[in-house]
This record gives C-alpha cells, sequence and structure tokens, in this order.
C-alpha cells in the first residue's frame, strides 16, 4: 500500500483496530467472489437506471462491482499490490459511468452500497470466523474504514467529473465543427445535412433561419444566453461563439420569423442580424452570409431581417458607393452651413416619408405647410432632383439611407 495511506491509517487506529482490519480484511478477501455477487444483486435492485442507461450486462457490472470490492478490501487490509494506485478501480469506474451517462448520483449511491458490503463483510468474519473477538477492535476502526471509502468515493466523483467536462467539450467541439461546415457551405454534400442535423439537434429541413450578431471587441457579448432565451419558449437552436461573430441556426417550426426574433429579443444587447427563411440545412451557408450583410445595415444593438432592411442591405455591401451616392444625390445641398444643412436634410427626410406631401410632412416638422414648399424648392434647386420624379425621389431616398449609414 502507498506510504500516505499507511500514514493515515497508523495516525487514525489504534494498534488493535489497525491489526484487527490485516486479519479481516485477508480473510474476506477469501469470499471476495460471494460479496461481488451479493452487490451486483442489490445494486440491480435498487439502481435500475444502470440497466435503463446502457449498463445492461450484469457481468460488466459484477466485473467492475468486484474490482471495487477487491481494492477496498485490500486498502483497509494493507495488501494493495505494489506500484498500483489504491483508489485506481474507483478512478476507472468514475470515467466509464460518465462515459455511460449513468447518473453521478447512481453511481454514488451503488459505492456506498459496496461500502456498506465491505463494513458488514468485516463483521460477519469477526463473528463468524472469530467468534466476535474483533468486534470491539472493529468499532474503534469504524471512523477510519468509512473515511477510505468516502475518499474513494471522491476519487470517483472527480474523475466523473473529468470525464464528463471532456466529453461536453468533446461534443461541443464536434457540434461547432459540423456548425461550421454547414456555413462553408457543405450541407450539400450527400448525407451530410441529416448527419450535422443529428449533431445539431435541428431538423435537416423545415423552416430556419440564420442569425449573425458580430463581436465587436472581445469583451462584446452581443448576445446573452440566446440558445436558453429561445428554448424558454420551446424553440430550438443551435449556437457557435467565433472569435468575431455569435452565429446560430433556428428551427421556426410553425412559428413566423418575427415571433422568433420577438421571441430572441431580451437576449439582444448589439447589433444582430437574422437572414430570409431557409428550408434546408444545404441553403445554411448562403443564408449566413445574408444574415452577416442583415447585421451590418444596423448601426446600434437591434435586430434587423434582411427582408426588412434590403435597401440599407445594398448600400451596405458597397461601402465605396456611399460618398459618391452622396453627392449625385444631393449635389450643393452638402455645401451649405451645418445648421442650415441640418434643417434642410430634416425637411426633406420628413417630406420622403410624408409620401411628398408637404401638408403632413409639416406636421411632423411643427411648422407651417408654406414653409415645407419654400424649403424644398430650395432641396430642388441645390440637388437638381424632383421630389415629385420617381427616379429622383428613389435617389434621394438612398442618399439618406447613405448619410445615415455613413
Amino acid at each position: 500500500m502507498r506510504s500516505t495511506v499507511e500514514g493515515a491509517e497508523a495516525a487514525e487506529c489504534s494498534e488493535p483496530a489497525k491489526a484487527a482490519l490485516h486479519t479481516l480484511s485477508r480473510v474476506l478477501l477469501e469470499n471476495l467472489e460471494s460479496l461481488a455477487d451479493r452487490l451486483t444483486l442489490v445494486v440491480l435492485q435498487r439502481e435500475p437506471s444502470y440497466a435503463q442507461l446502457g449498463v445492461a450486462a450484469p457481468d460488466e457490472l459484477r466485473e467492475n462491482l468486484r474490482g471495487n470490492l477487491e481494492r477496498g478490501i485490500q486498502s483497509l487490509g494493507a495488501t494493495v499490490p505494489e506500484g498500483a494506485d489504491p483508489q485506481d478501480t474507483s478512478i476507472e469506474t468514475g470515467r466509464v459511468r460518465a462515459r455511460q451517462g449513468v447518473p453521478l448520483e447512481a453511481v454514488l449511491r451503488a459505492y456506498r452500497l459496496g461500502g456498506r458490503v465491505i463494513w458488514e463483510g468485516l463483521l460477519a468474519t469477526s463473528r463468524e470466523r472469530f467468534a466476535g473477538r474483533f468486534d470491539h477492535a472493529l468499532l474503534d476502526a469504524a471512523g477510519y474504514v468509512w473515511k477510505v471509502i468516502d475518499s474513494s468515493s471522491s476519487a470517483l466523483v472527480d474523475a466523473y467529473r473529468l470525464e464528463e467536462a471532456r466529453l461536453r467539450s468533446q461534443e461541443l467541439s464536434r457540434r461547432h465543427a459540423f456548425l461550421n461546415a454547414l456555413l462553408e457551405g457543405r450541407g450539400s454534400e450527400p448525407g451530410f445535412a441529416a448527419e450535422a442535423a443529428a449533431a445539431l439537434g435541428l431538423p435537416a429541413s423545415g423552416p430556419m433561419l440564420c442569425v449573425v450578431a458580430p463581436v465587436e471587441t472581445p469583451c462584446d457579448e452581443p448576445l446573452r444566453s440566446p440558445r436558453d432565451t429561445l428554448a424558454a419558449h420551446g424553440i430550438v437552436s443551435s449556437w457557435h461563439v467565433r472569435p468575431t461573430e455569435i452565429v446560430g441556426l433556428v428551427a421556426l417550426g410553425e412559428r413566423t420569423p418575427g415571433a422568433v426574433l420577438g421571441a430572441l429579443e431580451p437576449a439582444v444587447t448589439g447589433r444582430t442580424g437574422a437572414s430570409p427563411v431557409f428550408q434546408s440545412l444545404a441553403e445554411a451557408g448562403d443564408a449566413y452570409a445574408l444574415a452577416q450583410t442583415a447585421a451590418s445595415t444596423l448601426a446600434g444593438p437591434g435586430v434587423a431581417m434582411l427582408d426588412d432592411r434590403l435597401p440599407e442591405a445594398l448600400l451596405a455591401g458597397s461601402p465605396q458607393l456611399l460618398p459618391r451616392l452622396q453627392e449625385v444625390a444631393f449635389r450643393d445641398l452638402l455645401r451649405l452651413p451645418a445648421n442650415e444643412r441640418d434643417t434642410m436634410f430634416e425637411t426633406l427626410e420628413a417630406t420622403l416619408d410624408s409620401g411628398g406631401s408637404p401638408t403632413h410632412a409639416a406636421q411632423r416638422l411643427y411648422c407651417h405647410r408654406n414653409t415645407v414648399i419654400y424649403r424644398l424648392q430650395r432641396i430642388e434647386s441645390a440637388t437638381g432632383r424632383r421630389v415629385a420624379d420617381p427616379r429622383d425621389r428613389l435617389l434621394l431616398t438612398l442618399g439618406l439611407l447613405a448619410r445615415r449609414h455613413g
């Protein structure tokens, strides 16, 4: 046995208790097979989750329980083989049960049952083989016995949680790899969409959205817990946090895009763009590019669906045209004094938003209709554009969008 365990035993066991454990443990090992049979039956009766969650083979379960019993008895009797770790079977049990998906609570209950079988076996051996000679010494050793069992339980828990964390990380990496591949356009490869859908927990087909939120700085968090936020409404989604953006694929089910984005809104703290609806994961790559474009149309926090911001998207896709568009649309209007220029742009925007009506624009601006008409005359003179002309009106509208976007 390792020196640390020996040291702990010497410090916590009296000499009679130590002698009792050594003697009883050696005898108990002779009955190891019957102890393993007994413990296996008890665990299968009291922990149905073992059979339900993948540990359905009694032989495999018995072999594991036998190994833990043997190492536990060896630890108490100071007969652990040279070079062996007294907690090796506990550590391996933790790893295996985590991989099998057996709940940690069930594993610990089974482990405690094993400790009880060892303790009862020690008492029975004292009474049946030695006429109760070691009963008093065992009572003295009880605290130490359970401390050894608890120490092994702690080793099991640590191993279980480490393996569980490793599996989660591995599964997360796997999901991210599938999502990245879909965004790169690999969804059209035979069989890939179905495999990706299974990994991501998404349908392979049906109405979906791609959502993109650019990360402006390393500390930026434009979306906070989007998966949980949507899940609270029964909406299935899969997300990937990248260095420069957060990307998600969202299954709409029977919901409208507006309803889903409305459910997402509490999680939004930055610029967030949504693609048009698409029907297959094979289209995820194109949807991703469109969602990025939708996000680029926003100047501040909010959610933008591409179909609602197509003019802005066109401008965002050609940033080099913005200065030229403003120059062509506004001409001498840009060279007015700042206060006067701002007033003219405010009037132009109100008039365009009012369908070209000076009366409605005046109501929005809280001024007289004639004032609006006078300003429009100056705007048309400075720009060479007429608000009544459909093409000029379109150019002026795009110019205002370019001005805001720039």
